[in-house]
């Protein structure tokens, strides 16, 4: 029997978050070589520990940005906040151990006689959307990011000095028949100054939890956990090791839709981890934008040195109006889903990348210089009239 009503929770994590930091610090270099040479190949992983930050990796581009490495580190590290004993911007070490691509990677990878590129490797990638928010995303990872990134604008532009960086949500809907009805339990965690009290940390946080409610929407004073261990004054890297690629499912759905194999950050778009995850939410997002279906999973597979897929699965999950094998083939003739043709389609050789690093990668609006471009919704009317259906698209 289909279950009807059901608790569901996601969370989030900030910028300052020891994971966040090396997801951050990670695109910032991804984002400088990129600035220089739109074609750079990038793999870069970050450790950060207190006081402590190790880059890794293989590049190919301006060797001069191998020089800048350390200085990227510190200007993301001061951006996020950390000026603090065990973490400090302008006192941790950093060690630079990037190194030239493999020359087996690259030949698998290089343009071929057609002109295109292969995937940087195999790999399976997933996109979802739904119709139960304005950005069709899944509601409980949108409010667990919204509580967070409005804490931290508040924080750094000096509106709320009691809170630190490091910082986490989690946030519990109510479904009925499918649908969210309302908020069953809020929890957030957040770094604090020394001299904060308890009292003082849940009279600066709860605003943000309140202000990030739906109209309408309530919940419970007894069903908001603020700090609910007490203390939290030694945060970020200082507190807990980090690690470029851990917060996948912060990343992408809130654990509403599966996650493929790899992480996002520090990859440039040849890699089809993060350039065909992005290519999936988009053509999910313009099926759902378009009427098609109130929900769409799609899911693409790739082998390393290959141009096309070698597979595109589509699921509507029930709620489709047209056929989902046809839905599939209409989506490859309409985008062509090779490394290139995914990034010339939605702009991905640009540095865009470091803002996606914390509070989502999906869900957010498309910018005028590019960033965010796979959150477009402009295949719907397409789609719409290829099928019949009515759009439902703004972009």
């Amino acid at each position: 029997m289909t279950q009807r009503s059901w608790l569901f929770t996601s969370e989030s994590v900030s910028e300052g978050h020891p994971d966040k930091v090396c997801d951050r610090i990670s695109d910032t270099i991804l984002d400088a070589f990129l600035e220089q040479d739109p074609d750079a190949r990038v793999a870069c992983e970050t450790l950060t520990t207190t006081n402590h930050v190790t880059i890794a990796g293989e590049v190919r581009g301006p060797d001069q940005v191998l020089d800048t490495v350390e200085s990227l580190v510190r200007e993301a590290v001061r951006d996020i906040g950390y000026e603090q004993e065990g973490f400090h911007w302008q006192t941790l070490e950093v060690v630079n151990r990037l190194h030239r691509q493999s020359a087996d990677i690259a030949m698998g990878v290089d343009e071929g006689d057609k002109g295109e590129e292969g995937a940087g490797d195999q790999g399976i990638m997933f996109g979802y959307a739904c119709n139960e928010t304005e950005e069709l995303m899944p509601a409980p990872i949108l409010l667990s990011h919204k509580i967070l990134r409005t804490m931290a604008e508040a924080r750094k532009s000096g509106r709320e000095p009691r809170l630190g960086p490091d910082s986490k949500s989690q946030v519990t809907l109510r479904y009925e028949n499918g649908r969210p009805t309302g908020i069953d339990a809020v929890v957030v965690s957040t770094q604090h100054g020394v001299n904060v009290s308890q009292e003082e940390v849940r009279e600066a946080v709860l605003p943000f939890i309140l202000h990030a409610l739906p109209v309408g929407w309530t919940v419970p004073d007894n069903r908001i956990y603020i700090n609910p261990t007490g203390r939290f004054v030694i945060g970020g890297p200082d507190g807990d090791a980090g690690l470029t690629g851990r917060k996948i499912i912060v990343d992408t759905y809130g654990g509403a839709a599966p996650h493929g194999g790899g992480a996002f950050s520090g990859k440039d778009p040849t890699k089809v981890d993060r350039s065909a995850a992005y290519a999936s939410r988009y053509l999910a997002k313009n099926v759902v934008a378009a009427g098609l279906a109130d929900k769409c999973l799609i899911q693409l597979a790739y082998a390393i040195g290959m141009p096309e897929p070698v597979a595109v699965y589509v699921d509507t999950q029930g709620t489709g109006k047209v056929d989902e094998v046809a839905l599939g083939k209409t989506l490859r003739e309409m985008v062509r889903l090779t490394p290139r043709g995914i990034r010339e389609r939605l702009g991905l050789s640009k540095p865009i990348y470091a803002r996606t690093a914390a509070y989502g990668h999906f869900g957010r609006a498309p910018e005028e210089d590019g960033g965010f471009g796979w959150e477009r919704t402009d295949l719907a009317d397409e789609l719409a009239r290829h099928f019949g259906a009515r759009a439902d698209a703004a972009e």
